[in-house]
């Protein structure tokens, strides 16, 4: 289990809090001459190799880890002109955690029982804290970009399926709110919709926008909370 978290933590500071959008448009440029390709693949080897200190016998991980990860992001920068950007980062984000999952098991069969413990509890904290902070607010940017208003576009229009969405995701946190007994999220969404569409009526502001904006807080709201779920689950069993 402590192999499995630390290896999905350094995934989560190499991808998002050490790679900044410079690189990402650089390689998405250069391609496989990117250096910036090479010093991110780089960084991943060098937060992988704290496994080292688990037990020197994993000292195959991070070369697997370098070698899985420049193959998916290669795949990914080419692939990127034949697919849209949100499907093209769930299935590279996916295929990352997929091998990272493969390789903890094949260390340890029994890792997806979370039973393995000690630095468990602080590995996983920093997995959700940085899931929140960082992770989400790329998840969140890439899941928006479809619906990015269009520039000098009618501020009276509405953002396509934009209405369909937004009930979606209420009915969605509403449901978990009252199984979690939670009845204040609920309360929250209500006001976070009022305020927003007052606004929209009141300054005539653009519907788009508003649109926008409430799709956005909903799924980074939606986020936060699984990410809580998940962290009072495992932590006790761990």
């Amino acid at each position: 289990m402590t192999l499995f978290l630390w290896l999905l933590t350094s995934h989560f500071m190499g991808d998002f809090l050490l790679q900044p959008k410079s690189w990402t448009i650089h390689k998405l440029k250069e391609k496989i001459f990117s250096s910036r390709l090479y010093i991110h693949i780089l960084i991943h080897g060098v937060l992988a190799s704290v496994v080292l200190f688990i037990d020197p016998f994993y000292w195959w991980i991070p070369i697997l880890v370098m070698i899985s990860h420049y193959l998916i992001d290669l795949g990914k920068i080419y692939s990127s002109k034949y697919f849209k950007s949100p499907l093209l980062f769930i299935i590279d984000q996916l295929l990352h955690i997929i091998v990272i999952v493969l390789l903890a098991y094949y260390v340890n069969p029994k890792v997806l029982n979370f039973n393995d413990i000690d630095l468990n509890s602080a590995l996983l904290l920093i997995v959700v804290i940085l899931f929140i902070s960082n992770v989400s607010g790329v998840i969140v940017k890439e899941l928006i970009k479809p619906f990015t208003p269009e520039a000098n576009s009618d501020p009276n229009k509405s953002l396509s399926n934009a209405g369909k969405i937004i009930g979606i995701l209420e009915r969605l946190f509403v449901f978990i709110f009252v199984v979690t007994n939670h009845w204040e999220g609920v309360g929250f969404l209500i006001a976070a919709k009022s305020i927003l569409r007052f606004g929209d009526l009141k300054e005539a502001r653009s519907r788009k926008l508003t649109e926008y904006v409430l799709i956005g807080t909903l799924i980074s709201f939606g986020l936060a909370f699984i990410g809580g779920l998940f962290y009072n689950y495992f932590v006790n069993i761990i």
